[in-house]
């Protein structure tokens, strides 16, 4: 069934609104943990096929820094947080403050550190902001972190995780500190039957239509 296919425009503002939620809280808590002022936007909400992720972040032999974790309850699927290694340095240096080596794909491990609880919390965020829209119980696994080209990154989380829907939410996301800006690309994957449920809470489709 393509329910993508059938999601009409207010539908996807649903979505935006989830999106736009998410970012809200993800910004209050960074700002809480940077202690400094953390605005997020939410750019552009859109499905894709999944064979279209790596094509999203620049091909699938771009290196990327990826944040992925496994989302577990009513709705099991797969997390992504992709950021291309200069984004990620810029957040880095721009957003949390931290004094980085200019070398490409080289980080510390208080750098790695940093970049996970930011995704932690990006994750959290999007993932309560979609349970209290869906009543779903919804819970993020401990994540992890990879450098690495994106195509590897999402074969390994298929080998991690096993079978991944073949349709993914791609919600752009944009970190802003005064005249800073960092833009990553963030990534819901749910399981095949984990779609139907989704789209049923939300009113979209009926349950029959999983």
């Amino acid at each position: 069934m393509d329910v993508f296919g059938r999601l009409e425009e207010f539908q996807l503002d649903v979505l935006k609104e989830v999106g736009n939620i998410g970012a809200g809280h993800a910004a209050t808590a960074l700002s809480t943990l940077l202690d400094k002022p953390i605005d997020m936007l939410v750019p552009k909400v859109r499905m894709l096929p999944f064979e279209e992720i790596c094509e999203s972040v620049g091909g699938a032999e771009t290196v990327v820094l990826a944040i992925f974790l496994r989302v577990e309850g009513d709705a099991p699927g797969n997390m992504f947080f992709i950021l291309n290694l200069d984004a990620a340095k810029n957040m880095l240096r721009d957003l949390i403050g931290l004094h980085i080596s200019d070398e490409q794909g080289e980080y510390s491990e208080l750098e790695l550190s940093a970049l996970n609880e930011i995704g932690n919390i990006l994750a959290g965020s999007y993932l309560s902001s979609l349970a209290d829209f869906t009543n779903l119980n919804l819970q993020p696994t401990v994540p992890s972190l990879a450098i690495d080209m994106s195509g590897a990154i999402l074969s390994y989380g298929l080998l991690q995780f096993g079978q991944m829907g073949d349709q993914a939410l791609l919600i752009d996301t944009k970190f802003l500190e005064g005249e800073n800006e960092v833009q990553g690309h963030f990534f819901l994957i749910p399981d095949p039957e984990s779609f139907g449920k989704i789209f049923s809470a939300l009113g979209v489709v009926s349950d029959d239509a999983g």
